[in-house]
């Protein structure tokens, strides 16, 4: 008896290292603004895919979400398995939207860049405070949960 095995592909994306895709949501970045995000990596981003978003208040949100995500190229598989970063919009029930989307499309929460003013700056000026690992941030609150503290 000879037994045959069938070796599936794995998506290079999958085993090889990937640097760091940014999804913006914003306004596009400042030279200073990508740079810092990079310090923070502690890797260069390799992409930055800038997302135009343009609400209408009047209409249900969450198929609006949907079609800007429709703007971006990844297949199942990429959203999966590529190391995404979001810059989210500054509207707070599009972001939370959004959130909810992405987690439906990657399986976990994506980090998150924060901005914040630039203190005394004229024109006002946005630089990068942190990146939030928003993931790591509901795995604390489940323990805390379980725990009851």
């Amino acid at each position: 008896m000879r037994l045959t095995f069938k070796m599936s592909l794995i998506p290079s994306a999958i085993i090889e290292r990937v640097s760091m895709h940014l999804l913006n949501f914003a306004h596009p970045l400042t030279d200073e603004q990508r740079q810092k995000t990079e310090h923070l990596l502690g890797e260069p981003l390799k992409k930055i895919l800038q997302v135009h978003v343009q609400i209408e208040t009047q209409k249900p949100l969450a198929p609006q979400v949907q079609r800007l995500l429709e703007q971006i190229d990844f297949t199942p598989v990429q959203w999966q398995s590529l190391p995404i970063l979001i810059n989210p919009p500054s509207l707070n029930f599009v972001a939370a939207v959004l959130l909810a989307e992405l987690h439906g499309r990657m399986g976990y929460f994506a980090p998150i860049i924060r901005l914040r003013p630039v203190q005394g700056a004229v024109p006002p000026r946005f630089e990068v405070a942190e990146i939030i690992n928003l993931q790591a941030l509901r795995e604390q609150a489940r323990q805390k949960r379980q725990h009851g503290t």
